[in-house]
């Protein structure tokens, strides 16, 4: 059976265009079952400023992800973007391996 596909990005709002993926709220690596969709670059800019380990504790809502300030900037300057605008995603100094 193939499901639907959904209308818009769970974490910046635009339109799905050609190229999504889901985003587990919480990590697959911890047990997580509960998927959003988003943009693949939406997906890329989460992966690329939280560690598993940070989502599992602290950003497994869409809220919580908003909250964070290099989230809310991107997805600031994102949401001028077309559908299926999608470019490399720099990961973030911040970030711990």
């Amino acid at each position: 059976m193939t499901l639907p596909k959904p209308e818009t990005c769970a974490l910046c709002g635009r339109p799905l265009g050609r190229n999504w993926n889901v985003h587990h709220l919480v990590p697959k690596t911890f047990g997580g079952r509960v998927t959003v969709p988003m943009h693949r670059i939406c997906h890329s800019k989460i992966h690329s400023v939280f560690t598993e380990r940070e989502l599992l504790q602290q950003y497994h809502t869409i809220e919580a992800l908003l909250s964070h300030e290099a989230i809310a900037d991107f997805v600031k300057w994102v949401k001028k973007k077309d559908p299926d605008f999608h470019a490399p995603t720099a990961k973030d100094k911040r970030k711990k391996k």
